[in-house]
């Protein structure tokens, strides 16, 4: 009796301590660990119900009311014009015609998760609408922030768009249109700037993606401005998807170069809202694949402040009100500034990643009760009137609450918390209630349900878990309180079995309908509802059940990693007779790092050993395996093959030097003479096949074809590819502007000629005030007539007025004359910057960019060749409505589609600075004769306004010097005398705009006297233009 109760004593102890060790230790976020288990005043909003209702009112078209309705809908899209689209306000009282991506694809994406049809719903197929933020007439083949917006100017903004597509296309997979060329598109763009960036494997190398932004058009970065690495997450998110849905191991070499460049940084990278997204992807992947990603790194990052702009997650309580877990501009020091969107979409990710990471589920379900109750001060109702700005509106047009305020502020003018945004403050909308905020509450609304326990929330960890072929419900509950709690749970009519990963176990066998689940105090728990009878299994790191993962971190079966080879590669794949290359393979074993390597070939030989190795090519051609097996300690292998070929001569490509053309831009039916200069190592003969997207080729085989331009204006790409007899072939391609520019209507609406002051030279008197830049001699030597930037902190400034704010069309034109040309991007003229109207800038490569934000995007036109430091340039930029164009030294030299009104700002217009209080990309040199149109000149008035001012040298202006007008004010007649010699040339009046009155054509004369009765009353120039030298004088008809 003794042995057997001592046998009974040593079983019951066992299955304690196993149970003991089963139970998975959780990692603390300090972060988090500040936040309060029971916010208070605790509120807990029913989300999906209003992200239902927001759904419903945002894109109810018949709404009536101050602003509304929110959505327009039009009957042919940009870049499919055979479908419709939609515009949706950004803000409550915004301009309609400025849609943008991210806010209304995720509005999407969270209306569909929380269980309603948008490719159905009021009539419209929402999600097909949706596609044409795809800009695919542009060439950019990217989902962006507008329907025609250029990459490369903030990433977030390029990224973001990508990724709600990305999870439409899980959502909707058999919507149709262009999906799935859009998906695979998108995803190689992503793969091909990865490369680009440095991402490689012969040998393997991570990417420097440590830019603001990246232009995926030229695949060239943007270096200046506050830089989001982070956005190695969004690259990571994207491709590791890719992955997942098409099986292609390329895309995941890019997921994997992505993380190791987020996991390397030394700093913070949060920036806005890109970093959650990675730190899931390498949740993920640990999961999956048994990679080592420092995800306990990445979760600190994702909540503590970044010091990139201070962003990170709000603690502590803001006047009465808890506000721990909001994510906006944590400084912790009295001005913090939380942004809806930027916690929803955090949770959207860090909660699926929970079920990778099953050490984080108590600190992740901490915060959630945190965010979740303080969301709701985003919403009109949900603080005293005193403290919101949006609430008259919403009290009239939103009974239910459902459009929050883009942010909320510490502290504002004394209150504390404040419910607000930037939009009235910029002009921009009548209130801070924001729609591109709210548009994702659905992703909240599909994670979070209330449960019977105030305080205690069901967390859905495969609601935003995206790309997943086959799961168990699986739900996430945190008890905050200090002692036990029991949560009902309905598991439905058929018999299942509840598992705990917390504590790898059982806690409910073969139950149904309503049940409880007992939650140990401050503890979390992760309920999956399995069948009832299943077959259980495991595989490495994965507990399974009938096949499917139910514990991705399972602790009851010891196991080892196997390696896992992520590359395998030649830096050559075709190797000439008895030559060779290098091999390069890279290894990964989560438990291990000392491998051996069994090497061979089909074909040729092997030398040396390790992880590189050299293939040496035999003298007979045909291709050859090469296979790696790559072992480690524990008895786990991988293998892999590679293809090579030899060959007696590799023959090389042709390549397209460049393409000549005579014009860059021709009227409608007129024709052009073209030239491609090719190239071809072996000496090979070369055909010629051109291309176009209109017109016609008088010839389209031959090396100099001529292209006729078709009636419709327009871009047209002008293609050649040229092919040698083995078939490889060299692409390139050239655009011509077919265009009859408009007729010049409209006013010179400010000129800043810089004679010794800053005073405006036209009727507006938009006069400037001139803060450091020191008056110099101008370009053509006249004293104190033109001003000289330090590029520290010099500045001219325009108080923004109404007539600067025209919108059909513009004209800027100056001299410059760069004296520095920093690596940043360098401010000439700057209204609002391209965040807020336009600016003309030097890129940090030097070249001359214009940029134009209107209400459908935002564009840049950059020149074709860059400047040189101390070179002087007369440069002009003009838009119309319909296309921006960049001329330097009154040469059209490259130009772009843009459409819309150009976007209002009240910030004043600032000559040689980005923004006000924001000198770091002042311009340093000299800048002159500024002039300002509200329409966009003719390229002949271009030319002719850069010879009517071309540069004269000191000798040559002595020799006009002498000549007098008077009088001076006048009336009807102007005397013209030259005191110093005769005068032989030709004497034009112009207005201040450049028009031409008259031309008089003199030979050798001391005196002319003209009757200018006709002339109305204002300011002109009288040119005088002699074979030596120009002279302009200044002359007022009253």
């Amino acid at each position: 009796m003794n042995l057997f109760i001592r046998s009974i004593f040593f079983l019951i102890f066992f299955l304690f301590s196993l149970n003991n060790f089963a139970q998975v230790a959780q990692v603390n976020i300090p972060r988090i660990d500040q936040m309060p288990n029971e916010p208070s005043p605790y509120s807990m909003r029913d989300w999906k119900t209003v992200a239902m209702k927001y759904d419903s009112f945002v894109y109810d078209v018949t709404k009536t009311g101050q602003y509304l309705p929110i959505i327009s809908i039009r009957n042919s899209g940009n870049n499919y014009p055979e479908n419709k689209f939609f515009n949706m306000q950004t803000y409550v009282g915004g301009s309609m015609g400025g849609n943008e991506g991210i806010n209304s694809l995720p509005s999407l994406v969270g209306a569909s998760l929380v269980g309603i049809d948008k490719t159905n719903q009021y009539g419209q197929n929402w999600i097909l609408m949706s596609q044409d933020f795809f800009n695919k007439k542009n060439g950019e083949n990217l989902y962006l922030n507008g329907v025609n917006s250029g990459s490369g100017h903030d990433w977030w903004y390029d990224m973001m768009p990508n990724i709600f597509f990305f999870q439409l296309a899980d959502l909707y997979p058999n919507i149709g249109g262009e999906k799935d060329i859009q998906f695979k598109l998108i995803a190689d763009k992503m793969l091909q700037a990865v490369k680009v960036m440095g991402g490689g494997e012969t040998p393997w190398s991570k990417p420097n993606m440590n830019y603001r932004a990246w232009n995926f058009k030229t695949m060239m970065p943007l270096a200046e401005g506050v830089k989001e690495p982070e956005a190695a997450g969004a690259f990571a998110y994207i491709l590791y998807n890719a992955y997942i849905k098409t099986g292609d191991k390329e895309y995941l070499k890019g997921a994997e170069w992505s993380l190791e460049f987020l996991q390397d940084l030394n700093s913070n990278p949060s920036y806005e809202l890109q970093l959650p997204y990675g730190t899931y992807t390498a949740a993920r992947m640990n999961a999956e694949l048994g990679t080592k990603y420092d995800v306990e790194k990445l979760v600190n990052w994702s909540f503590n402040r970044g010091p990139l702009r201070g962003w990170g997650t709000i603690v502590g309580k803001w006047g009465s009100f808890d506000v721990s877990g909001l994510v906006g501009e944590a400084n912790d020091n009295g001005n913090d500034y939380a942004f809806q969107l930027n916690g929803v979409q955090q949770a959207a990710m860090l909660v699926p990643m929970v079920r990778y990471e099953k050490k984080f589920a108590r600190a992740i379900g901490k915060w959630m009760v945190n965010l979740a109750s303080a969301t709701r001060l985003f919403y009109p109702g949900f603080l005293p009137a005193q403290l919101q700005d949006g609430a008259a509106w919403s009290n009239v047009n939103d009974p239910d609450r459902v459009i929050g305020h883009e942010a909320l502020r510490e502290k504002l003018n004394g209150n504390s918390p404040f419910s607000t945004g930037d939009a009235v403050k910029g002009g921009w909308a009548g209130t801070n209630l924001a729609l591109y905020g709210t548009s994702s509450i659905g992703y909240m609304g599909a994670i979070i349900e209330k449960t019977n326990v105030d305080k205690i929330l069901r967390l859905d960890l495969n609601k935003t878990d995206f790309y997943q072929k086959k799961f168990y419900p699986t739900y996430l509950y945190f008890n905050p309180y200090t002692s036990e709690k029991k949560v009902n749970l309905d598991v439905g009519a058929e018999s299942i079995n509840v598992y705990d990963a917390i504590s790898e176990s059982f806690i409910l066998e073969g139950v149904s309908g309503a049940v409880e689940i007992t939650i140990p105090a401050n503890s979390p728990l992760i309920a999956t509802i399995t069948p009832a009878v299943g077959l259980e299994s495991y595989n490495k790191n994965k507990f399974l059940i009938n096949g499917i993962v139910a514990d991705y971190d399972q602790t009851a079966k010891s196991y080892t990693y196997a390696p896992r080879i992520q590359s395998l590669a030649a830096e050559e794949d075709t190797v000439e007779f008895t030559k060779n290359t290098n091999v390069y393979l890279k290894v990964f074993d989560k438990d291990s790092d000392q491998f051996t390597y069994e090497w061979s070939s089909t074909s040729g030989s092997i030398s040396g050993s390790g992880d590189m190795v050299v293939w040496n090519a035999p003298s007979v051609e045909g291709p050859a395996d090469i296979s790696v097996i790559v072992s480690d300690g524990n008895g786990n292998s991988d293998s892999l093959s590679i293809k090579v070929y030899a060959v007696g001569e590799i023959n090389r490509a042709p390549e397209v030097v460049k393409i000549e053309a005579s014009k860059n831009y021709v009227l409608p039916g007129e024709s052009i003479d073209l030239n491609c200069i090719a190239d071809d190592s072996n000496g090979d003969n070369l055909d010629y096949t051109w291309t176009a997207n209109g017109g016609a080729f008088d010839n389209n085989k031959v090396e100099n074809p001529s292209w006729t331009a078709p009636a419709a204006e327009g871009s047209y790409t002008l293609s050649v590819k040229v092919t040698d007899p083995g078939g490889l072939a060299d692409n390139a391609s050239i655009t011509i502007l077919v265009k009859e520019f408009a007729a010049e209507v409209g006013d010179l609406v400010a000129w800043y000629p810089f004679s010794g002051n800053g005073l405006d030279s036209t009727a507006n008197d938009l006069d400037a005030v001139i803060s450091g830049p020191l008056f110099t001699n101008d370009l053509n030597g006249k004293n104190k007539s033109a001003l000289i930037f330090d590029g520290i902190n010099d500045r001219v400034t325009v108080t923004a007025v109404p007539v600067l704010n025209f919108q059909d069309g513009i004209t800027l034109s100056c001299w410059i004359k760069p004296g520095v040309l920093p690596e940043r991007e360098s401010f000439i003229v700057s209204h609002g910057s391209w965040q807020n109207r336009w600016k003309l800038s030097i890129t940090p490569e030097g070249f001359p960019r214009w940029t134009v934000n209107t209400l459908n995007s935002i564009i840049d036109l950059d020149a074709t060749q860059p400047m040189q430091k101390d070179d002087k340039y007369f440069l002009t930029a003009t838009y119309d409505g319909k296309t921006m164009v960049m001329y330097v030294n009154g040469e059209l030299v490259s130009f772009k589609n843009q459409t819309g009104k150009i976007r209002q700002s009240n910030i004043p217009m600032l000559i040689g600075q980005i923004l006000p209080d924001d000198p770091q990309y002042n311009f340093a040199g000299l800048i002159d004769e500024v002039k300002i149109y509200n329409y966009a000149l003719q390229p002949q008035t271009v030319k002719q306004n850069y010879l009517d001012a071309s540069l004269s040298t000191d000798e040559e202006i002595a020799k006009l010097s002498g000549i007098k007008l008077f009088p001076n004010p006048g009336n009807s007649e102007l005397n013209i005398l030259f005191t110093n010699k005769l005068f032989s040339g030709e004497i034009s009046i112009l207005d201040i705009s450049g028009r031409v009155y008259r031309r008089i054509k003199t030979s050798e004369i001391n005196k002319l006297d003209l009757n200018v009765s006709e002339l109305n009353s204002g300011i002109y120039l009288i040119k005088f233009t002699s074979k030596d030298a120009v002279a302009v004088e200044k002359w007022m008809k009253i």
